[in-house]
């Protein structure tokens, strides 16, 4: 094997584990982001899809923000 291949153990590589801290502070931010720009539609009078659709994509964000904080809590690695 070259040199400039990583060496793994038998077996293969190693596993996979969850960057649960970046997804908490990328569901913040989507959170956030999205929230105030369905407000911010809301009240330019733009057609109402658009507020809709944010307040979903938040509502998906926060719902995101919960699953990974229990996982925080419950001490999963990440």
């Amino acid at each position: 094997m070259p040199e400039s291949q990583p060496r793994y153990p038998e077996g293969g590589a190693d596993t996979a584990r969850s960057a649960l801290t970046l997804r908490l502070v990328l569901a913040t931010f989507g959170l956030v982001i999205c929230a105030v720009f369905a407000v911010l539609t809301f009240l330019a009078e733009v057609p109402l899809v658009f507020p809709i659709a944010l307040a979903v994509l938040a509502v998906i964000a926060l719902v995101d923000l919960m699953v990974v904080a229990r996982r925080k809590l419950r001490g999963e690695p990440g």
